[in-house]
């Protein structure tokens, strides 16, 4: 492996070295109950603010005085000055910091809780509080998504949408009296922000890092056998994102039970090395925890199974790591190694070429010859190199990284993770020949990494947007100083086993890149990730450090955000960073930056290949869409057009992370009046834009097709300048106009679209027809429609499941009398639904709807707009979505609703 001179040196000696994957503690079988992890997503009820006159009495710390900035601040504005980041000690930090003492390596740093129990007289915590007039919701749950959005003020970053302010959750704990004398934890994947937990009225802990996943034990405070009233409180700051954060316990709920001696949170790490076609040896590390009053001795074995994408078992064990025994003091933990071989391995990979096949070790304890715990690890056994003349190396092929960006929202229906929702992500990003994803900025949901690993994305796994300096007055630079370590370890210890893990970042553009003493900030953190794991290389994301300077060397990894393929004012850094780091390997971890607005096509139509967003000129100061046509991107970036020349000017670069794959809540730039981002090569409401299909010519060369754009609807430009361009893999193309020769063009060096720049408007068709090493490769006509004269709808999914999860995504669309798409209509379209479904949210990809999400009734933004459906939990038949619009026909569409 080639990151820095350690990781070179491992690449020279073992240059087939390998990692595993993916831990994920289940429930045990009914006949061996040591184990249990039972969801608590169900049952709660919510509520916006504290209680009259206790708010300031529950503040993790006093926040500095808040100074709004105006509306439509610049984008890129830099860092801001942080002279104000010291806070006064706040209410429950002392409290809360004790919360992330598993994470801290040295005991002396550890917190100690002071006495007292603050919040015990807030009426919200008490079992006996009346709550029949709080909302009941379901977990995850994402308080500001139903909006509505805040038209007005400096809102535009956060997405518009009212996700700061207190709110509560409350639920009733029913722990069986048969749990007494076992460990209890609370585990949360994912709640924003400065969660605070009560149980019976004594504070228990919590965790401010809102994207973060995090335990507590709640053994000391339970009553066996008996209601436990459970209340969380979240606080989210005014001014605390860059993009939408969310607001609420966002991600799942878990309650687990275990013997208090048992494998601990996160406990087990398998590594693999000497992986081939013929073998591969497996090492497990594993931490058991004891937390009972007196020593105890336990036995560890485990076993290993493959799995297919179901997790189910494929026949008997593969292989076995030999029994070993450990004494571990009260309250203390010990750790077990061992190792094993497999015997021809079922080795994880990316598709198309390779199969991302997984493993279970399934760890069983034994005390006394009793089992008293079994875990489950899910892995991957890979061969990974990193080498800084080819890339990615994976089982031996080289991988260029085809990847997107993605923030954590999942569009209309928030923060709140949603399986079905992200799923669809994924599956249209790979549609397009994506084969990796970096989780942009911040630790994802638990369950995101269990897809990647089942569909085979290689992931860049980043913890922190900001560190010690700030990029927003609130953001987690507050509690940077305190929580980077807990935050940066717990991270790591949950994903360390996923195999579509491949690298880690630990920051982004943070600020401490322009000076002082962010080298030192640097070598710090990379040394806690490297503690954690000396497997994989450890970055951040760079874009104004230089190729010489301190802070890139601090990294086992080169990854640049927009310089290295030069900004507009700035060369091209790919070469410098080369000169100055040999041995590493370098990627743009955000490339492009580009905007869009689907279906918006502009005039004029200039000429270069990346141009700014100005006034009449890609951008309209009317409407604040951008032109369509996929030549215009943020100052401080660039085109895929322009990107892609400089990656292939220096053939040793790695690949790229597009900034970003979706659209998403929050971060409109240019237009900061907007709800959400422009950057997406797909949009909000997951309707691919046209730059789909250019990346798509790249990551999917054999694929045959030829996508033209724009559409051919342009009444009252007759006569006009109308560039026409097309999107291809095809090394030859021609352009048809009403069956008239516009002229065949031959792919010219760095030229990634066939453009046809002086193209007038005439009504009819437009066809271009496409070769590729002289074979005929694909063609596609684009013509003129007519009225629209039906609604065509269509559902994604033909039957859903009535688990109150699972969803159908129904697009909508107008049809001329010939079938042919009205690519330029704005009508509004009602939904309506009957049988056992509802409607729960509505969206069109514009990024200037101001209409709440929940709203049956959306404008088509320029000819499409979705309903997401979900089937009435417990309820099964069939569900009708019909579809109104003004003039036309009603369109139904039908969905099954079947049994979990």
């Amino acid at each position: 492996m080639t990151v820095g001179s350690r990781f070179a040196t491992m690449a020279r000696l073992a240059p087939r070295i390998a990692w595993i994957v993916t831990v994920a503690a289940v429930a045990a079988s009914p006949a061996q109950a040591q184990r249990a992890r039972i969801s608590i997503n169900d049952g709660w009820k919510f509520h916006r603010g504290d209680p009259a006159g206790v708010g300031a009495d529950l503040r993790y710390e006093v926040l500095p005085e808040l100074k709004l900035r105006p509306d439509g601040a610049d984008f890129d504005a830099g860092v801001m000055d942080d002279s104000d980041t010291a806070v006064r000690k706040g209410v429950l930090r002392p409290y809360i910091l004790p919360s992330g003492n598993a994470f801290i390596r040295d005991p002396a740093k550890r917190h100690v809780r002071p006495a007292g129990n603050p919040g015990g007289d807030v009426p919200y915590i008490k079992g006996g509080f009346d709550d029949a007039g709080w909302q009941s919701v379901t977990l995850p749950h994402d308080w500001a998504i139903a909006g509505p959005f805040i038209a007005k003020g400096p809102y535009g970053g956060m997405g518009r949408l009212p996700s700061w302010g207190a709110g509560w959750y409350r639920r009733k704990l029913a722990i069986p009296a048969a749990d007494r004398g076992r460990s209890v934890f609370l585990d949360v994947d994912g709640a924003m922000s400065y969660a605070t937990v009560w149980l019976n009225g004594k504070l228990v802990g919590g965790w401010p890092y809102g994207y973060n996943s995090w335990r507590l034990d709640l053994t000391p405070y339970i009553i066996p056998g008996g209601d436990n009233q459970l209340a969380i409180r979240l606080d989210n700051p005014m001014e605390s994102s860059r993009w939408y954060p969310g607001g609420g316990i966002y991600r799942n709920v878990w309650l687990t039970t275990a013997d208090p001696v048992h494998v601990a949170q996160w406990g087990t790490k398998i590594t693999t090395s000497d992986v081939s076609a013929r073998q591969a040896q497996v090492a497990l590390a594993l931490t058991v925890e004891n937390l009972a009053s007196a020593g105890a001795s336990v036995v560890a074995d485990t076993a290993i199974f493959a799995i297919d994408a179901a997790d189910r078992r494929l026949g008997g064990a593969v292989a076995r790591i030999a029994t070993a025994a450990v004494a571990i003091a009260a309250g203390g933990t010990a750790s077990i190694s061992g190792t094993t071989t497999i015997r021809n391995p079922r080795l994880w990979g990316p598709p198309p070429t390779q199969v991302p096949n997984r493993y279970v070790a399934v760890t069983t304890l034994r005390r006394g010859g009793r089992v008293i715990d079994t875990y489950e690890t899910r892995f991957g056994v890979r061969a990974l190199t990193f080498d800084p003349n080819r890339g990615v190396i994976v089982n031996g092929e080289h991988v260029m990284l085809n990847g997107v960006n993605q923030h954590h929202d999942l569009g209309a229906l928030g923060a709140a993770w949603n399986d079905r929702a992200a799923k669809r992500q994924l599956n249209i990003l790979a549609d397009m020949g994506v084969n990796a994803i970096r989780m942009a900025h911040n630790p994802p949901a638990p369950e995101l990494l269990d897809m990647t690993d089942r569909m085979g994305f290689l992931v860049m796994d980043e913890v922190f947007d900001v560190w010690e300096r700030r990029k927003t007055p609130f953001d987690t630079h507050l509690i940077f100083k305190d929580w980077h370590e807990p935050d940066l370890r717990a991270m790591m210890r949950r994903d360390f086993n996923h195999p579509s893990v491949i690298m880690w970042s630990i920051g982004n553009e943070v600020g401490e890149q322009y000076g002082g003493r962010g080298a030192a900030v640097a070598r710090e953190v990379m040394t806690i990730a490297h503690q954690e794991d000396a497997t994989r290389p450890v970055m951040g994301s760079m874009n104004v450090a230089a190729p010489g300077s301190d802070f890139a060397s601090a990294f086992d990894a080169i990854a640049l955000n927009y310089q290295g393929a030069g900004v507009r004012t700035k060369l091209p850094t790919f070469a410098g960073f080369r000169a100055k780091h040999p041995d590493k390997v370098i990627f743009s971890s955000e490339s492009a930056a580009a905007y869009s607005s689907r279906g918006d096509y502009q005039f004029p139509v200039p000429g270069g290949i990346s141009n700014p967003v100005r006034p009449g000129v890609g951008g309209d100061e009317e409407t604040h869409q951008v032109s369509a046509y996929e030549l215009f991107a943020a100052d401080f970036g660039g085109t895929a057009d322009r990107t892609w020349a400089a990656q292939d000017q220096n053939p040793t670069v790695a690949g790229e992370f597009v900034w970003t794959g979706f659209d998403y809540l929050g971060e409109p730039a240019p237009y900061y009046s907007s709800r959400s981002s422009y950057f997406g090569i797909v949009d909000l409401a997951g309707f691919p834009k046209d730059r789909f299909w250019l990346y798509k010519a790249r990551w999917r060369p054999d694929v045959k097709f030829v996508h033209v754009l724009p559409h051919w609807n342009f009444a009252g430009r007759e006569g006009q300048v109308t560039p026409v361009h097309a999107f291809t893999s095809a090394d030859e193309a021609e352009l048809f106009v009403n069956g008239k020769s516009q002229g065949r063009q031959k792919r010219a060096p760095f030229a990634y679209r066939f453009r046809w720049d002086y193209v007038r408007y005439e009504p009819g068709e437009i066809k271009v027809v496409t070769w590729k090493d002289g074979n005929p490769w694909a063609e596609e006509a684009v013509r003129t429609t007519g009225a629209p004269v039906r609604i065509a709808a269509v559902a994604d999914r033909a039957s859903i499941a009535n688990d109150g999860k699972d969803l159908a995504w129904v697009s909508v669309a107008l049809s001329d009398a010939s079938g042919g798409f009205v690519p330029r209509d704005q009508r509004t379209v009602r939904f309506t639904i009957e049988g056992p479904g509802e409607i729960v949210a509505t969206d069109n990809g514009d990024p200037t709807d101001f209409v709440a999400f929940p709203s049956a009734a959306r404008k088509l933004f320029n000819g499409r707009a979705i309903a997401i459906v979900r089937a009435v939990p417990g309820k099964q038949g069939p569900i009708r979505v019909r579809v109104a619009a003004e003039g036309l026909p009603d369109a139904t569409v039908r969905i099954a609703s079947q049994k979990e």
